[in-house]
């Protein structure tokens, strides 16, 4: 009954059918809110000196500035996806977009950690309600399967795209226009993304039996939350501190509650995550290595940041101009990476990405503690095959993904790897940024760091191994 009110406010599919211009300046609108929402991922690591300079804050607090955002990201993707299936993909978009930019125009005006750390939080909200909004509203839009594959991998691009922008970009904005002008970047773009889906967006289905796992999602964000406290928190603290204990002991209890209540029956108001997905191998290998890719690549962003400038003595712009070894090729070679992966299937490409992983992380591991020009050629070949990895890993684990679930769950399914992914994010800034601060200095902080991360690539390598493409979709 709704269906016709709904409508109303979006453009109709038929309109849009009969139009291919305006079909692809709302896939400009919908990928450029994408863009901002990976690009603040990224942006804010090489900016972190400049915001200690300024409002201060220990390693912990900058830690904070990181994980603020993909804590709160990668908790809610999954209820965000409920969200727009309930609400409206161009109504969860256009909120979400509205949420961004004030967020944004907020944080520009942080006058302290605690403020910034808080704004990060709610911008981390903001974008967990674009990312299935998004794909909701292009599905809705390209209903041409063979137009809707090129289409969401025009979207899909936008990742390495957004990877490869965001140090340098931090950089340069960071030096020419100070820290805070990281944020303010998001505010014109916000603004296009939400004017174009106000005007050519149409509204997606709306099913309004679909409703929130609230349980899931409190203890969801309890364990994540209490973990990554703990971890944090150790620096300063020590891990037989209260506050530690206390943190690690409700993400403990949480992580046993979210598994109890996601063992309910499916329905509406089922589980957010059917644990039985995870019977099928390839599917749980998957989704482990989605958080390991995610563990080494946030993790040595943060670590190679500080070092770049801490150690090494560069300025924020030269920081992120050396990272481009690294994020150059997450813009292009997705390409050759899905064309391989069609001819050969998700395996071969997965395991020679976290190869390279492997390869780049230890070969950083190496190079760092020493200098001169051999060295800063060692970091750059080492951090060009780190890209190299991603750029291979990270496809095929989507297509591996899916490949493994049943047609009906696949939406379910890419919604846990990027949780999964998130995750990942979170516990490697985590970690990795402990590991730095327990360190006598930041050389070797950085090279027991990366040791580190090594070592969680090379598990993803041995499940990409044996497990990867290994059996079919599950029934």
């Amino acid at each position: 009954m709704s269906a016709p009110t709904t409508q109303a406010s979006g453009v109709s599919s038929e309109a849009l059918a009969e139009n291919p211009g305006r079909r692809r300046l709302l896939l400009v609108g919908l990928s450029l809110g994408y863009f901002m929402v990976l690009l603040d991922t990224s942006v804010v690591n090489v900016a972190l000196p400049a915001i200690r300079s300024d409002i201060g804050g220990g390693l912990s607090g900058l830690q904070w500035v990181v994980n603020g955002y993909t804590l709160t990201f990668a908790a809610l993707l999954l209820t965000m996806g409920a969200l727009s299936d309930r609400f409206g993909g161009r109504r969860v978009f256009i909120v979400g977009t509205w949420a961004f930019l004030l967020a944004s125009l907020i944080t520009v005006f942080s006058p302290n950690l605690g403020m910034l750390i808080t704004m990060r939080a709610l911008l981390g909200i903001a974008g967990a309600a674009l990312l299935p909004s998004s794909m909701a509203v292009i599905a809705t839009t390209f209903t041409d399967p063979a137009q809707r594959a090129r289409a969401l991998g025009s979207w899909a691009a936008i990742t390495g795209a957004a990877l490869a922008a965001g140090p340098v970009l931090g950089g340069v904005l960071t030096d020419a226009l100070g820290w805070r002008s990281i944020f303010a970047i998001n505010v014109p773009v916000a603004l296009v993304s939400v004017l174009v889906a106000r005007a050519h967006a149409p509204e997606t289905k709306r099913n309004t039996s679909r409703g929130v796992d609230l349980p899931g999602q409190i203890s969801a964000v309890l364990a994540l939350a209490g973990l990554t406290f703990g971890v944090i928190q150790s620096e300063n603290l020590g891990w037989s501190s209260k506050p530690v204990l206390a943190a690690l002991a409700v993400a403990l209890v949480a992580g046993a509650a979210f598994l109890v209540v996601e063992r309910r029956p499916a329905g509406p108001r089922g589980p957010m995550l059917p644990l039985m997905l995870f019977r099928n191998a390839t599917f749980s290998a998957s989704v482990l290595n989605g958080l390991l890719v995610n563990f080494g690549l946030s993790g040595l962003l943060f670590v190679m940041s500080l070092y770049f400038q801490q150690a090494r003595g560069l300025s924020a712009l030269l920081a992120g101009c050396a990272f481009l070894p690294l994020t150059l090729p997450t813009a292009f070679n997705p390409v050759y990476t899905g064309r391989l992966v069609a001819r050969s299937g998700p395996r071969k490409p997965s395991v020679l990405g976290f190869g390279l992983l492997t390869v780049g992380a230890g070969v950083l591991a190496a190079g760092i503690t020493g200098t001169g020009t051999a060295n800063t050629l060692l970091i750059g070949l080492a951090l060009l095959a780190f890209g190299f990895g991603v750029s291979f890993a990270i496809p095929s684990l989507v297509t591996a993904t899916v490949s493994a679930t049943p047609k009906e769950q696949v939406g379910i399914a890419s919604g846990v790897l990027n949780s999964a992914r998130q995750t990942g994010a979170v516990i490697g800034v985590s970690v990795l940024g402990s590991v730095l601060h327990a360190a006598s200095g930041p050389t070797d902080g950085s090279r027991t760091a990366l040791i580190i991360a090594t070592a969680a690539l090379l598990l993803g390598l041995l499940l990409s191994v044996g497990f990867i493409g290994r059996n079919k979709q599950s029934a």
